[in-house]
Parts: structure tokens; sequence; C-alpha cells
């Protein structure tokens, strides 16, 4: 087992994070062999309870529809859309960051000032707007998405860059005449993704959950059940079928809170400042 995998270890919510995550991804990629129907599909009576009819052991919605199928196809959209959306946000993010942080100057005031423009707009009402703006569909999603989630990644690789462009290492390859992007990408970046990994795996809840949070409020993708699209459902059936919004939120809550688990393990894996303090 390699260092970083010990380290890893040793954080056993990580671990209980990594297994749920392992589970929700298994779902997912077997949904369409457990469900071949479509998860729209009146399958059974209207309303019945969970462990009442074997065929269906989640219970159906108001509809008639399989809550199980539900949640299994709903798990693919809520890994598409966080995975997806957060490596497009990152890599915006890294970009804008490593050019203001290398360079500094005019062009460091210009893109800070970009960065905090987007700050200053929450991140949900500005998303809402985006999809808004456009036909709901998983493109536009996890557009708006990342647009509204790369300001944190840019601050954090311009801090970083900030701290190492003075380093020996940089100035010994700035004076055997390497080229600035030869300089970012080589010297400078592979030293900032410890980091910028973390970010990354906590910007993957946060997606979800605002992908969620979309889909309640109706600017999901009609042709894609989420999660959030059968919470938003099911708001006016709390009392007479519960487990139509109970279980989707059960789904997200741990989804959500599976991968907040393995960017902590993964932070004690790769922060040298806890891994030295595990290690006295």
């Amino acid at each position: 087992m390699s260092p970083f995998m010990k380290r890893y270890v040793r954080n056993k919510g990580a671990v209980a994070g990594l297994a749920i995550v392992g589970l929700v991804i298994l779902v997912a990629l077997l949904a369409g062999f457990a469900f071949p129907q479509s998860p729209w599909n009146s399958v059974a009576e209207p309303l019945l309870d969970p462990l009442s009819d074997m065929a269906h052991l989640l219970g159906t919605d108001m509809l008639g529809r399989d809550i199980a199928a539900g949640l299994a196809h709903g798990a693919r959209v809520s890994l598409l859309v966080g995975v997806v959306s957060t490596a497009v946000a990152t890599l915006i993010g890294i970009t804008i960051g490593a050019l203001a942080g290398y360079h500094g100057g005019r062009l460091d005031d210009v893109l800070m000032r970009l960065t905090e423009f987007f700050q200053t707009i929450p991140t949900l009402a500005m998303a809402v707007v985006l999809v808004a703006i456009f036909q709901p569909t998983i493109t536009s999603i996890i557009t708006a998405i990342a647009v509204v989630s790369w300001p944190p990644v840019a601050r954090l690789v311009r801090g970083e860059f900030l701290s190492l462009r003075s380093r020996e290492f940089v100035q010994a390859a700035v004076v055997i005449g390497q080229s600035a992007s030869r300089i970012i990408f080589t010297q400078i970046l592979p030293n900032t993704m410890s980091p910028i990994i973390v970010t990354a795996s906590l910007m993957i809840a946060t997606a979800i959950l605002t992908e969620s949070a979309l889909s309640f409020l109706g600017l999901g993708d009609r042709n894609l059940m989420s999660w959030g699209f059968m919470i938003g459902a099911a708001r006016t059936m709390v009392r007479e079928a519960w487990w139509m919004s109970f279980l989707p939120g059960v789904a997200i809550l741990l989804t959500v809170l599976a991968v907040n688990l393995i960017g902590e393990g993964l932070n004690d894996a790769l922060n040298p400042h806890l891994r030295d303090r595990s290690a006295v």
C-alpha cells in the first residue's frame, strides 16, 4: 500500500465516504440493467408503500412511477453534473488563477476584479438566472454551475502561484530561458495540485446540491429524472406519501456527506502539515 493510501485509510470517515460514493456509482452504472424501463413510466398502482410490493421495494409515487427506478436513474444525473461541472469550473479557475498569480500587475488586477464580481453574486441565484435564460437542459445546468463555481479555485491557484513564483526552481527555469507557459505547466502547477484536488472534491458536493435545488425549482432537464425533481414533485404529498420526498432527500444527504468526507480524507493525506503532525 502506498504512503498516500496509508494516510487516507487512517481517516475512517473518508473510507466510509469512499464506500458510499462507490455504491452510488455502482447504482448509477447498473440503473439501465436493473430498471430498463424509463423512470417516467407508470408501472404500478399509485402511492404504493415501501416494502408493500416486492416488485417495487421502495414504493411508487402519485403517478405509479417506481421510486427505486427514479433514485437509480437520478444518481446518473447527480454524478454527471457534479463531476463535469466541477471539471469545467476547475479548468477555468486554474487558467485565471495561474495567469493572475504568475504575471501579476495589471493582468492580476483585472482578473481578480472579475473574480470578485462573480463572488459578489449569490451562486444559486446566478445559476437560476443562467438556466432560466437558456433552455433547462443538462448542458445549460452544467454550464451554469461551472460559471458560478470557478472563483474559489481561481483565488486558491493565484495564492499558490504568488508563493511559488519566487522560489529557486522557478527562477532557475526563467534563467535558462523557459517560456512562461512551460514554467506554469511544468514547474508551478504540479506543486499546486494537492489543494486543487481537495477543493475540487468539495466542489462536487456543492454542484450536486445546486443541481438538486435547480430541479426542485422546476429548472431541471425534463428529459432526465433527478433527485431534486423527485423532491419537488412530492412537496405537496408529504403527509400522504412521505417516502416520495424522504428517500431522494436521504440519497442527496448521503452522497453530499460522502463526497465531503472524501475531501477531508484527501486533505489529511495530501496536506504536508497534517502529514507531519500525524507522523509525530
